[in-house]
């Protein structure tokens, strides 16, 4: 039966993919790439001679019944995406859905990633974290996923284009803390590659206009604090600000100003203050 593999190839520099995954594009009878043009140029490269056809978010639905036509005849085929590994906020998921229910063995030809380059070279934990992908555009749903994720102790992975590197480092720092810390990853594999450790409020000051290249952003998890050290009056006007209509995070921040107590365990505890009061509805 024939066989959907799915391939990693560079984030940038050419030389980082496998022998493996040059063995398999130049086996197969068909690659399906994100952007044509650009794979084709690293096909080429390495002078790997085969059909392309795209497939990218506007059209893989259209693209499904003809790539699993292209199986049932016996047709290995090749997944790709512009660059790392495919379907990681890329195109991709709903053919691989889609191969498996209709019974075809999806391989993955494992390689490049930018989420594990940034990772295992930023300096913060590794044995836990988060990936987010790219965070909402708008304000508010970028707040609100901010909020999801103030108390997450792994680390914390974003993509994001540079132009709105700023707006993201910003958030941060007022959901997350201004003593987050945070690394900024840029060009990662390539010639001008760059990573930039500090906290949220000194990459805010840094990255006042936007930075060149793809980026990267890794924050430091939540650290978890003794709220037994809270004291009860700071409880009780958390408790008051809550039933006035604050909400948990407004509420936390505003004390955290005002008392200098962590604003992740303020937030908690406000989180449980609310909980505790809807249970008595």
């Amino acid at each position: 039966m024939a066989v959907l593999y799915v391939v990693s190839t560079p984030i940038g520099n050419r030389e980082d993919i496998t022998l493996r995954a040059l063995r398999i594009l130049a086996e197969v009878a068909l690659i399906v790439a994100e952007d044509t043009r650009h794979s084709g140029r690293l096909l080429q490269y390495y002078q790997i001679r085969k059909p392309l056809l795209s497939l990218h978010e506007h059209n893989e639905m259209d693209r499904i019944p003809e790539l699993l036509a292209r199986l049932e005849l016996g047709e290995d085929v090749a997944l790709i995406s512009d660059a790392g590994t495919p379907t990681v906020s890329d195109p991709g998921y709903r053919l691989i859905a889609a191969a498996l229910e209709a019974g075809y063995t999806v391989s993955p030809i494992p390689g490049a990633s930018a989420i594990l380059a940034a990772l295992v070279a930023a300096g913060l934990p590794t044995d836990r974290f988060l990936f987010l992908g790219f965070p909402p555009r708008k304000a508010n749903a970028r707040k609100k996923l901010l909020e999801e994720v103030v108390l997450e102790p792994g680390t914390l992975i974003f993509y994001e284009s540079a132009r709105r590197l700023q707006g993201l480092l910003v958030a941060i720092a007022k959901e997350l803390g201004a003593d987050r810390p945070v690394v900024v990853a840029r060009e990662l594999t390539k010639l001008h590659e760059s990573l930039v450790r500090g906290t949220a409020g000194e990459l805010l000051a840094l990255f006042e206009s936007a930075p060149r290249g793809e980026v990267v952003l890794l924050v430091g998890g939540a650290i978890t604090a003794d709220r037994s050290q809270i004291p009860a009056a700071v409880a009780e006007i958390m408790k008051d600000m809550l039933e006035g209509g604050r909400s948990v995070s407004d509420a936390a921040r505003l004390l955290a100003q005002v008392t200098g107590l962590p604003r992740r365990e303020l937030y908690q505890l406000g989180l449980e203050l609310r909980d505790k009061s809807r249970s008595r509805v």
